[in-house]
């Protein structure tokens, strides 16, 4: 038997994050798990859903540039490593840069750095601009499980009690890549 789940519109979703909940919404190629980044207690909701230790860090996804300025610390990067950050934003690739002293140690983990993607899919440029700033981003899986890539993978490992934002993922095979911005090296393909 399939059951079927309400839709939540961006409404819901919103109050969802704004109670300081987590939330999962499609991304280029898996759902995604998001909570507020300024909620210690979302974080750390997030990273018990996960199993995951805080001290790995987190990649917060963004709308904007304009999003993440209160995060990161853009005032190292020279002309060429701005270029090169801005002609794959909006974009699947993820940078990790170094973070503001005051950026949450939550969100850096055990770094002094911060990873930080914009993306270029509606429905989280959508989310990220309502939200009025960036969400936490890390794959919905339970851990050592795949990330799930369809709504129904993601009722089966979290069960009915998460609140989903109804749509497709955009259908890239792989995740997003991830470099340092400081360096261009890649860190995962």
């Amino acid at each position: 038997m399939i059951q079927i789940f309400p839709s939540l519109n961006i409404k819901d979703l919103l109050l969802q994050l704004y109670q300081g909940k987590v939330i999962v919404y499609p991304t280029e190629s898996v759902f995604g798990l998001g909570c507020d980044p300024d909620s210690k207690h979302a974080v750390y909701a997030l990273l018990k859903i996960k199993n995951r230790s805080w001290k790995k860090g987190l990649i917060l996804i963004a709308a904007n540039y304009t999003q993440l300025l209160k995060y990161i610390d853009d005032s190292c990067l020279d002309k060429k490593q701005q270029s090169q950050v801005f002609s794959t934003w909006p974009g699947p690739v993820t940078w990790v840069f170094p973070a503001k002293t005051n950026s949450p140690y939550w969100l850096t983990g055990q770094f002094s750095s911060l990873a930080v993607r914009i993306s270029h899919f509606e429905p989280i440029q959508r989310l990220c601009l309502a939200f009025g700033k960036p969400l936490v981003s890390t794959s919905a899986n339970l851990s050592g499980r795949s990330p799930a890539r369809t709504i129904a993978e993601v009722y089966k490992q979290f069960g009915n009690d998460i609140s989903i934002m109804h749509e497709d993922v955009l259908g890239r095979s792989k995740p997003s890549e991830i470099r340092d911005v400081m360096t261009g090296k890649l860190i995962r393909g």
